[in-house]
């Protein structure tokens, strides 16, 4: 339970899926976590299920709302998290959002909406965390999620793929950047996982007939992956508290696939 045991961190995107569990895993080795989300009712809920778990281990529970397009509210999230909590550690820029649409059919205001939480978002998340560690002193993590959409792209999720493309992009030049204040940017690529956010994908897709049936394009994604299944979020957690851990102190600007040897590169 060392790994991270005292370290102070938020995760973003916290109220369901990857987020949640990477919270849960954090506060299980003894990390004081922030679970923060825009949907300020459920992220409460998540947090006040947490309490006996983080209980267990020693470590202390808050949450946050937070829209992570808005820089102010990105800094109150902050500011929430170092009174609560005593500092910032460890910063985890997991929200994200998908809207499946074919090429063709690409909007404004669908491009606008994706990059703007995915790719926007990451970096006010990274801008501002890494302001708090250099005031803070003592050096930080910074972990972001991409996705195997930041590998190749997908032809009816072009802005998700463009968008974790940028996420990889941010995370190189945040890495370069921030190595003089011993702060380390990381990240981590999950594939297919088996959440809430891939179901409303799921449901997408059927909607511009890129789909016929429920489950089906989570099938055809899986016939690529080696390990023969779509991931669970416990799958992975054992990447993400590594990155948050001090065995990690020595990786910056890479990102970790998690995607069941989908896609090698």
């Amino acid at each position: 339970m060392s790994r991270v045991a005292g370290r102070c961190s938020i995760v973003t995107g916290a109220a369901q899926g990857i987020g949640r569990a990477i919270g849960e895993a954090l506060l299980d080795e003894g990390a004081h976590v922030c679970f923060a989300d825009i949907n300020a009712a459920k992220v409460a809920e998540v947090a006040q299920a947490n309490a006996a778990r983080a209980a267990s281990s020693g470590a202390r529970v808050t949450h946050a709302a937070v829209d992570v397009t808005d820089r102010k509210q990105v800094r109150a999230m902050i500011a929430h998290t170092v009174a609560t909590l005593g500092r910032l550690d460890v910063m985890f820029n997991n929200a994200g959002v998908n809207k499946p649409m074919n090429f063709l059919d690409v909007t404004e205001e669908n491009w606008n909406f994706i990059m703007g939480i995915n790719g926007l978002g990451c970096m006010i998340g990274m801008q501002e965390a890494a302001h708090q560690m250099i005031v803070q002193g003592g050096g930080g993590k910074i972990i972001n999620t991409a996705s195997v959409a930041s590998r190749q792209g997908f032809d009816n999720v072009a802005p998700y793929c463009a968008s974790k493309w940028a996420v990889v992009s941010l995370t190189q030049s945040g890495a370069r950047d921030l190595a003089k204040h011993d702060i380390t940017v990381t990240g981590f690529a999950p594939g297919v996982v088996a959440t809430e956010m891939w179901e409303q994908v799921d449901h997408d897709l059927m909607e511009i007939g890129a789909a016929e049936r429920p489950g089906q394009a989570m099938e055809e994604f899986s016939a690529q992956i080696l390990r023969g299944r779509v991931a669970k979020p416990a799958d992975i957690t054992g990447t993400t508290t590594f990155l948050a851990s001090r065995d990690s102190d020595y990786m910056t600007g890479q990102i970790i696939m998690i995607d069941g040897g989908m896609t090698l590169v």
